[in-house]
């Protein structure tokens, strides 16, 4: 079966939160299915934004959201069969790592037996068997952060969003989590939305980049494409500061040398 080609589909979408201006503008950006797209960019630049619009948690004020090839901005965020994971986990911390697996298979009506494979399995894929009775304030960052990537997994969600979920690991951890989250993608083969301004974690893990600035989009490419574009700027901008500066040290040389001449008589 030929996979969709716009799964995700934001058409015309415009968002803004006091009516006057606009956060998110005109933003029209196709996703496949089960491909795995970075939104990238500095704070304010819209891609949180456009990921809280995707997860049902904001509205767009204009256009529309398409997941399936169904619109979906009047579904509420708990019937969009939508995996979720943020940068501070999120998880309860009343609640053992089974207890909190089992929350969004129980909102779902998921009869217990089934839960229970469906939470060992989601434990495996993050290498946490074993860990089912802990607490999360038992549970290192990285622990955690398994855990919270294991909940967004278990109920076999169609898509999944992450907002920059790497942001409070150190870096050693953070380098180990992307290639663990790039292997489950690879996997299981879910869509993937993944938010982060970490332009290494972007180039890692992505099918796809679409680099956000002042609300739109201003480049879409694979991490090849946008490296490559990237080294040419450099080396460019390389190039131009060397011409510059021999320019300079030339017309320095100049001068030195009408300074030094001597007078004629």
């Amino acid at each position: 079966m030929s996979k969709q080609k716009d799964f995700v589909k934001f058409e015309n979408v415009d968002k803004s939160y006091d009516g006057k201006v606009l956060v998110v503008k005109n933003l029209q950006l196709d996703i496949a299915e089960g491909e795995f797209i970075t939104m990238l960019g500095p704070s304010g630049s819209g891609k949180t934004t456009c990921l809280m619009m995707l997860a049902g948690f904001e509205t767009p004020t204009n256009g529309e959201i398409y997941l399936g090839g169904k619109a979906i901005s009047s579904i509420p965020p708990h019937k969009r069969g939508i995996g979720m994971v943020f940068q501070n986990y999120a998880l309860f911390p009343h609640m053992t790592v089974y207890e909190n697996l089992a929350f969004p298979l129980r909102v779902r009506k998921i009869p217990k037996d089934e839960a229970d494979k469906k939470i060992d399995k989601a434990l495996s894929m993050v290498s946490l068997q074993g860990f089912a009775s802990r607490m999360p304030g038992q549970l290192s960052g990285g622990q955690q952060q398994r855990v919270a990537v294991a909940r967004s997994l278990v109920f076999d969600p169609q898509l999944v969003l992450m907002d920059e979920p790497l942001g409070a690991l150190d870096k050693n951890l953070r380098e180990s989590m992307q290639y663990e989250i790039k292997h489950i993608h690879e996997s299981i083969g879910v869509t993937v939305v993944y938010v982060t301004h970490d332009q290494s974690e972007a180039l890692t893990m992505s099918n796809r980049i679409a680099v956000f600035n002042d609300g739109k989009v201003q480049q879409l490419s694979s991490p090849d494409e946008l490296y490559e574009k990237q080294l040419i700027h450099l080396l460019l901008s390389s190039l131009v500061r060397t011409i510059h500066l021999m320019v300079k040290f030339q017309k320095y040389q100049v001068e030195n040398v009408k300074l030094n001449l001597p007078m004629l008589k």
